[in-house]
């Protein structure tokens, strides 16, 4: 998804989901969004931040109230993850600092036995 001139459709999803301009932030900053259906219905829009040495900034969003972010080291382990509305997840992936940043989070929280890849 690219920041593009919006269609009708996605005009009308703005003006009934406001909160949804915040994914516009996202690609402002290089994300990349890829949407995930299942029997034809949008049922989460997935996104990444691919940053240089193999850091990976990710969230996925199922709806405006549930949504949750990550930031993974180049072995996979979660340095920073928050759950909750999108406007909150998006607030704190955008404030993280860069990770080659001396206050950027570098501690693994923990493994994942499962990475997603777009």
């Amino acid at each position: 998804m690219t920041v593009e001139a919006a269609t009708s459709s996605d005009t009308a999803g703005l003006a009934e989901f406001p909160e949804l301009r915040r994914l516009i932030d996202l690609l402002r900053a290089g994300w990349q969004l890829l949407p995930a259906s299942s029997g034809g219905e949008l049922v989460e829009v997935r996104g990444v931040r691919v940053w240089p040495d193999g850091w990976v900034d990710a969230i996925a969003v199922r709806f405006t109230t549930d949504a949750t972010g990550s930031r993974r080291d180049q072995t996979g382990g979660i340095v920073w993850e928050h759950a909750g509305d999108l406007t909150d997840v998006i607030d704190g992936l955008l404030a993280l600092p860069a990770p080659t940043d001396p206050t950027a989070p570098q501690r693994v929280l923990r493994t994942s036995t499962q990475l997603w890849t777009p």
